[in-house]
C-alpha cells in the first residue's frame, strides 16, 4: 500500500478497509484528530497523515490535544512532535480539577469533559469530522462493559453522526488490534510521557481487559468473535 512498510502497512490496510466500509472520509473533509498523547492516538495521527500521500480522497488534518490541567508535560511534548511532523495543531486547555481532587475525578467525568472540549473545538475551528483513536480492543471491551455493567447490548460505532450531522465521530482504527498498535508505537518510539490516569488500575475497563486476556488462552480469536457478534445478531433468539 503506497510506500508504507512493516507494521504501518498492515495498520493502514485495516484502516483503509474501515474507512471504506463505513464511508468515514469524504473529499475536502477537515478532520480533527484527538491526540491524548498515548500510543493509540499518535498511531491514528501518523497513519492518517501518511495515507494522504497516496489515497485518492484528499482531506486536511488538525491535531488537537486537550490539556486537562493535570501536572504533566503532554502539551509541550506534543506541540514539538506536531511541529516536527509538519501537522497543523491546536492545544485546548481546560481545568477539570478546579475545585476537585484527583480522587473526585471518575472515568466518566474525565471522558465527558474531554469529549465536550473536542466537540466545541471542532465547531469553532471548522472541522466536521472528529477522529478518535479507539481500536478493536476498545470496542470489544465496551461491548462487554455495556453487557456486564449496564445490562444492554451495544458498542462504539466506527462512524456516528452527532448534533443532527453537525459533527461526525470516526474511528479509523476500528479493525486494528491493540497488539499491532503497541508494536508500531515501539518501532517509532513515540514521545514518552509520565502522566497517568489516577483510575487506570481500578477501572472497569481494566477488569474487562483482564477477563478477555484470560479467555484468549482458550479461544485465540475471542476479540474478533465478540467484535463480529454485533453484526450477526439473531433477532429470532432475542427476548
Amino acid at each position: 500500500m503506497g510506500t508504507l512498510q512493516g507494521t504501518e502497512y498492515f495498520i493502514s490496510k485495516s484502516m483503509g478497509k474501515a474507512i471504506m466500509d463505513y464511508q468515514m472520509i469524504a473529499p475536502g473533509d477537515k478532520i480533527l484528530v484527538a491526540v491524548s498523547g498515548g500510543k493509540d492516538s499518535l498511531t491514528l495521527l501518523r497513519v492518517l497523515n501518511d495515507r494522504r500521500a497516496f489515497v485518492p480522497v484528499k482531506y486536511d488534518l488538525l491535531a488537537v490535544h486537550v490539556d486537562m490541567g493535570y501536572p504533566c508535560q503532554h502539551p509541550k511534548i506534543l506541540a514539538e512532535y506536531f511541529k516536527k511532523m509538519g501537522i497543523d495543531y491546536h492545544i485546548e486547555k481546560i481545568d477539570i480539577l478546579k475545585g476537585k481532587t484527583r480522587k473526585d475525578i471518575s472515568c466518566f467525568w474525565c471522558s465527558w469533559n474531554r469529549r465536550k472540549a473536542l466537540f466545541e473545538t471542532a465547531v469553532r475551528l471548522g472541522c466536521t469530522k472528529v477522529a478518535l483513536g479507539h481500536h478493536m480492543d476498545d470496542i470489544v471491551e465496551t461491548i462487554l462493559m455495556n453487557l456486564f455493567f449496564q445490562g444492554e447490548f451495544s458498542a462504539m460505532c466506527p462512524k456516528q453522526e452527532l448534533f443532527k450531522g453537525q459533527i461526525t465521530i470516526i474511528r479509523p482504527l476500528a479493525y486494528v488490534e491493540e497488539d499491532l498498535i503497541r508494536k508500531f508505537a515501539k518501532d517509532l518510539d513515540f514521545p514518552h510521557h509520565k502522566c497517568a490516569c489516577p483510575n487506570s488500575i481500578t477501572s472497569k475497563r481494566t477488569k474487562v481487559e483482564a477477563i478477555i486476556k484470560e479467555l484468549e488462552k482458550i479461544t485465540p480469536d475471542i476479540k474478533k468473535n465478540i467484535f463480529r457478534s454485533v453484526k450477526r445478531v439473531k433477532k429470532d433468539y432475542l427476548l
